[in-house]
């Protein structure tokens, strides 16, 4: 088979079901975890009553809740690309362990941007327990987060990512050429999740705003995302998406200055 040649007809669907089990099983695990006593893993205020020794440790849990919210809402969103990839590579003896290697670089990129993500968090959190001024008023945090996100909505950099994302076919003919496989089954799944990390990071950070451990928010912000990326109209939602944010963003400080809703970060 030519590495640039379209996937033959062979079956997909023992495959998507591999995935859509990997999906599911992450949803089941962040629904007990949420139920657990453990659940304040999955809430980022956690971080802010964190020692120093202690950060590490807790920010390596914090982070695997990340992961699994990852894969539970955004490996969905990539499926076009994975199965096509895998139609790719279908006649390679190993090609499993190829679509793996894609997958663990995609999930893995995904991974240390919310390693990155926790850590400035915790330093935020640093931060704000130095001013007794702005742990009153940590709901500008969250006010903040909703009107970045929304303001990046309307950003160059966000419908570039989005046009990467929505071409799969042309990224593979790019990255994949058939010569070592691993590395470029991994440097696909990498540059993949870099992209899919540039148009929609500002929508996963809102998890920050609104808590892990909200599965009903994480499924909305999931399927938002995945209709942006993969649906034909689904580049029309971003604007308007966008327009939510910045008004929701705007019309929180009125809220909380008027004791309608309490918020801390």
């Amino acid at each position: 088979m030519s590495a640039f040649s379209k996937p033959g007809e062979q079956s997909q669907i023992p495959f998507i079901a591999v995935i859509s089990g990997m999906v599911l099983l992450a949803w089941l695990s962040l629904w007990l975890w949420s139920q657990s006593p453990y659940s304040r893993y999955l809430d980022h205020d956690h971080l802010g009553s964190v020692s120093v020794s202690q950060s590490p440790t807790v920010m390596s849990i914090h982070v695997a809740g990340w992961t699994l919210m990852v894969v539970a809402m955004m490996l969905p969103t990539t499926l076009p690309l994975i199965t096509l990839f895998r139609g790719f590579v279908r006649k390679h003896a190993n090609a499993a362990v190829l679509v793996g290697t894609l997958l663990a670089g995609y999930i893995g990129i995904w991974t240390l941007f919310g390693v990155a993500v926790h850590a400035g968090d915790w330093g935020l959190h640093m931060l704000i327990d130095q001013s007794a001024w702005v742990t009153a008023n940590a709901w500008l945090i969250s006010a903040a987060i909703l009107f970045g996100a929304g303001i990046y909505q309307f950003t160059e950099l966000k419908y570039k990512c989005l046009d990467e994302c929505r071409s799969p076919f042309s990224f593979i003919q790019r990255h994949w050429h058939g010569g070592n496989k691993y590395r470029e089954s991994l440097t696909l799944g990498l540059h993949h999740g870099l992209y899919c990390i540039g148009c929609c990071w500002t929508l996963m950070l809102l998890m920050f705003a609104v808590g892990m451990g909200n599965l009903a928010w994480m499924l909305l912000l999931g399927i938002v995302m995945g209709i942006e990326k993969n649906v034909s109209w689904g580049r029309k939602l971003s604007k308007p998406l966008g327009l939510v944010l910045i008004s929701w963003g705007m019309l929180l400080p009125a809220l909380a200055l008027t004791g309608v809703i309490s918020l801390s970060h």
